[in-house]
């Protein structure tokens, strides 16, 4: 099956460097636009893979993500932000990166393209078959990544992908691929760009959505978000004076003394 790696195509724009300021941001916004277009039409594979995710979490598993450079740490935002956001532990979704937790803000020699490392970091965390293992890859050719799945096949393990290139290796490899096909970059095979927005759009909706069925949401409000915080905390007293019909100030007390809008909503309700 033919591989055309379209994210290293020529941009459809030359000689950048004369453009003006004016040309240069008006062209990188048009680019920009048409990478919502491109996750739409991924939108049947990124449901299966949710549909599989939510399966395992129900059943105490976790998501890994991992990745080399950019799609690395990519997947370790999304995953940080869930504990946040959703009030789930912090193994729950776990983001791996090629040459570790150094290559978050430096870039690691080599590090993507090793055939063992993305294993090992898998085992380092125990990884079984109650767990979803998702390779970020904007090429969709990293080595680190699919390596790390194929081991993942041999024991067991469900595998993901989210790439920007059709049929590439690590597409061949995951069991529930996603393609979304942005094409050549503003910049020639710059793929932090339009690949880097269409990866952060796909993994917004992974956890988002695996959170919502996990029951992390209450009509559309994070009514288990950790109140770390003013802020937050003052979302949280908005969230419970609007469900309860109650003032501010009652509403902080309930806030206070039970930590989280959940538990301050169920036992005001609950009469406690």
């Amino acid at each position: 099956m033919h591989f055309t790696k379209t994210t290293e195509q020529d941009s459809y724009y030359d000689n950048l460097e004369k453009m003006n300021l004016s040309e240069l941001l008006k062209n990188i916004n048009n680019e920009d636009k048409t990478v919502p277009l491109a996750v739409e039409k991924a939108l049947p594979q990124i449901e299966k893979l949710v549909e599989q995710i939510v399966i395992k979490l129900k059943s105490g598993g976790r998501l890994f993500y991992i990745g080399a450079g950019t799609s690395g740490r990519l997947g370790i935002l999304d995953a940080s932000e869930c504990p946040p956001t959703f009030g789930v532990t912090h193994d729950l979704v776990i983001g791996l990166i090629a040459g570790g937790d150094s290559a978050i803000r430096k870039a690691v020699e080599f590090a993507e393209d090793s055939l063992i490392l993305g294993w090992n970091d898998l085992e380092k965390h125990h990884v079984g078959t109650k767990d979803v293992v998702v390779g970020i890859a904007a090429s969709g050719t990293t080595p680190y990544v699919i390596a790390a799945l194929e081991k993942c096949h041999e024991n067991n393990i469900i595998t993901g992908c989210i790439t920007c290139n059709h049929n590439s290796p690590l597409s061949k490899t995951a069991k529930f691929p996603i393609e979304v096909i942005v094409g050549p970059e503003f910049v020639t095979g710059s793929s932090r760009m339009k690949a880097g927005t269409a990866q952060k759009l796909v993994l917004n909706m992974i956890t988002t959505c695996c959170m919502i069925q996990l029951g992390h949401i209450k009509g559309n409000k994070m009514v288990d978000m950790q109140l770390s915080n003013n802020k937050l905390v003052d979302r949280g007293i908005k969230m419970i004076n609007k469900e309860l019909n109650i003032s501010d100030i009652e509403a902080k007390k309930l806030l206070d003394e039970y930590g989280s809008v959940r538990l301050a909503i169920q036992n005001y309700k609950n009469g406690k």
